[in-house]
């Protein structure tokens, strides 16, 4: 398992594995610092609505003032999982509105060992990004344990945002994916989870937002507080050499 040792991380992502084939998207930068992928866009006055999927069915409108850039992407292209909607509906209600750690950590243990990411490293991102409830949303539309916005979601193949373990194997492939975008280094990472990739190649760095700035010493905090508890040893011998 991959660790994050006081600042150093070797992580390794081939997008390959989240679908066989490629697809034009356009990766979206909003003035707010945050950025989302699409399918494609269409002007509605003086407003825009970026379409999430190709059949048009689902959009986010904002407006036009508000796009600061627009790039072309090829995205992997989601493998299809057809869940009948009677069963998906069953089981998103028979998870518990919160989940604890206790909860979680198979889940994330799961993820983790998949894409080689420490779970206690996904356990601090989703304690900052919506504190174990499964069907947060946030103010922008990002949804469920690791706020993936509803574009990135369908991207990385992710069906139902509010499906625990859906959205915590989603959110550690794009997490993974920001680590090797910025060659392991993790505040970046973390600083273009919360405000977007753009944002973080704008300033060639953590951006001067106050939100995202105290997110990545939030995480990273946080991790350091798990890591500590179920390491003491190897922290006690780092100390004393």
């Amino acid at each position: 398992m991959r660790r994050f040792g006081r600042g150093s991380l070797c992580v390794a992502l081939t997008l390959g594995c989240l679908g066989t084939a490629a697809h034009a998207a356009e990766h979206i930068t909003l003035r707010n610092g945050f950025d989302l992928f699409c399918d494609h866009r269409e002007a509605n006055g003086q407003k825009v609505r970026l379409y999430v999927d190709a059949a048009g069915s689902s959009f986010l409108e904002v407006d036009a003032s508000d796009i600061v850039s627009a790039e072309q992407v090829d995205w992997p292209k989601p493998v299809a999982t057809e869940v009948p909607k009677t069963t998906a509906i069953a089981a998103r209600a028979a998870v518990p509105e919160k989940l604890s750690d206790a909860d979680l950590q198979p889940m994330l243990t799961r993820a983790g060992t998949t894409y080689n990411v420490d779970a206690d490293l996904l356990a601090s991102v989703v304690r900052a990004e919506s504190g174990g409830h499964a069907r947060a949303v946030s103010r922008v539309g990002a949804q469920g344990l690791m706020q993936l916005m509803p574009g990135t979601a369908n991207d990385l193949g992710v069906a139902d945002s509010f499906a625990p373990t859906e959205n915590i194997r989603g959110g550690t492939a794009y997490l993974d994916a920001l680590l090797k975008r910025y060659n392991d280094n993790l505040a970046l990472a973390l600083a273009a989870y919360n405000a977007g990739p753009a944002a973080v190649d704008h300033w060639h760095g953590i951006p001067p937002y106050r939100e995202t700035r105290a997110y990545v010493a939030r995480v990273i905090r946080e991790y350091n507080r798990r890591y500590a508890l179920r390491h003491p040893a190897e922290l006690r011998s780092a100390v004393t050499r």
